[in-house]
């Protein structure tokens, strides 16, 4: 599942070295209604699948849960299980290495 916009937004937060909740981005794209934080899910495992083929940092780290602690949601973590890339310890570390990769990789460009 694809949304218009979302690659470019979370390249301008990692550009600008920030994060954003899942309500905000879904505002931003103009998401609205039930399930729209649902969509954006299941656009960012998209991603997320796209960014472990490529090996590249997952942009999905952008977007926090806006009660979880600084962290994403559990679903960003159980993707990344999923895919082989999280084995369920420290996920503070784990999210924070890709936050980092993200912001840097940002940084040189």
């Amino acid at each position: 599942m694809s949304l218009p916009g979302l690659a470019r937004e979370l390249a301008e937060l990692a550009a600008r070295r920030e994060t954003v909740t899942y309500g905000a981005l879904a505002a931003r794209l103009g998401l609205d209604g039930p399930g729209r934080i649902a969509r954006l899910t299941g656009a960012l495992e998209d991603l997320m699948e796209e960014d472990a083929a490529q090996g590249a940092a997952l942009r999905a780290a952008l977007v926090l849960g806006r009660a979880s602690g600084h962290l994403p949601a559990r679903g960003f973590f159980d993707k990344a299980r999923e895919l082989g890339l999280f084995d369920g310890d420290d996920p503070a570390r784990f999210h924070g290495a890709h936050l980092a990769a993200l912001h840097g990789r940002a940084l040189r460009d």
